[in-house]
């Protein structure tokens, strides 16, 4: 149902710190018609040409400055991810993705107040890095 919003086109690149790639990253937006704190993310999950990553080598940002594990992400209230304004999904993985083409799946899943299942949204890019 919300597959539409999950992983923005053309945002999945390598991240660059220091002059070392120390991972990649990809934009998504909320699973919902409206924002959320981020306690109410209920997963992320990143698979790259058919391998699942690991939960503790994703990190989210829905500001560009404060990045969270998904098991930090369960206390933070204060910190909402507004409806419209895509959040960051980054790996840690030494040296990113390798040159080429990957077929990189995201799946996004939240929580809300009053619905009582979560909503998620799956979506896999074709992408090329150079």
């Amino acid at each position: 149902m919300f597959d539409n919003n999950v992983f923005i086109p053309d945002t999945c690149k390598n991240v660059e710190e220091d002059g070392k790639i120390i991972g990649y990253e990809m934009k998504t937006h909320i699973t919902y018609y409206r924002g959320i704190p981020l306690s109410m993310i209920n997963y992320l999950k990143v698979s790259v040409d058919g391998e699942e990553v690991l939960e503790e080598d994703i990190r989210f940002t829905a500001d560009n400055i404060d990045w969270f594990t998904q098991k930090e992400m369960e206390t933070v209230s204060e910190i909402k991810w507004e409806y419209g304004v895509p959040g960051t999904v980054r790996v840690l993985k030494e040296g990113g993705l390798s040159k080429g083409t990957h077929e990189v799946k995201l799946t996004v899943c939240t929580r809300t107040a009053y619905i009582p299942v979560p909503l998620e949204g799956t979506m896999t890019r074709t992408v090329v890095i150079e």
